[in-house]
């Protein structure tokens, strides 16, 4: 079974982040990087289901030279190659532009499933996954927490709202977006370390992968840190009178009704 993962390098959760002048991204200078939580579970469960059928699992990574670091620590974990799309301007793609780049390195590929994470720990969109599936003409389920494999099918336990679940069998190839939480990534061991510095990483630029008439759809105006701030109003009266104030502010102040 040959599986394609999807990886993302974001900046670690204890990083101290500073923004740009233009305030459309961080200072990268000083921070440091890790995978993307749910793209690491994605590896694992891509792991697993070659460790179940065999077949290999190929990481595919769009970043700057420093995505390197997270695609040999998914190589040293069990990956068998990496794509690597060299993009030092990567964070100022769209989801739409992330996701024709992924396709455009994956076109020449053979594979039976593609995992990414359900979506990423700094722009946290969620939609590259998906609309990489669309691109691809591939069946696709979103936050999954289970995969089964029988037959050349697939059933995949979905996660919704308010602790339900759902069950979806689907043909392959397919692309299934998953959940932080669906297994217990593993750890890189030593021997993993020093045999993924014999396997092949293939380098690609972004413009040999992503058309170029295809255009921003969405931008970010700024990125900024929440500014933590207390204001209190006591509201005094009688119950009657205080509920009439509230619906006052909710209207006038809050703007949550009308």
């Amino acid at each position: 079974m040959n599986i394609v993962v999807c990886l993302k390098q974001v900046p670690a959760k204890d990083a101290s982040l500073r923004m740009t002048e233009d305030s459309r991204w961080v200072r990268e200078a000083d921070i440091a990087y890790e995978v993307n939580e749910p793209d690491a579970f994605a590896l694992e469960a891509g792991l697993q289901l070659k460790e179940k059928f065999g077949g290999e699992v190929v990481v595919v990574s769009l970043g700057p030279a420093r995505v390197k670091q997270a695609i040999k620590e998914a190589l040293a974990k069990g990956a068998d190659r990496a794509i690597h799309i060299q993009d030092d301007q990567f964070y100022s793609l769209d989801p739409l532009q992330m996701a024709s780049a992924l396709a455009g390195a994956l076109r020449g590929e053979k594979f039976d499933l593609l995992l990414t994470g359900l979506q990423s720990d700094d722009h946290g969109f969620g939609q590259t996954g998906v609309i990489l599936a669309e691109l691809l003409g591939l069946p696709h389920a979103s936050i999954i927490m289970e995969i089964q494999v029988n037959d050349g099918r697939l059933r995949v336990k979905r996660e919704l709202e308010a602790g339900w679940f759902q069950w979806v069998e689907m043909p392959l190839p397919a692309l299934l977006t998953i959940q932080s939480g669906i297994n217990k990534p593993r750890y890189a061991s030593l021997k993993g370390i020093m045999a993924a510095k014999k396997k092949e990483i293939r380098n690609l630029e972004r413009a040999a992968v992503l058309p170029a008439d295809r255009r921003v759809t969405q931008k970010t105006e700024r990125l900024y840190v929440p500014q933590k701030t207390k204001k209190t109003e006591f509201l005094a009266g009688s119950a009657k009178d205080m509920a009439a104030q509230l619906v006052e502010k909710f209207k006038h102040e809050v703007r949550i009704l009308s």
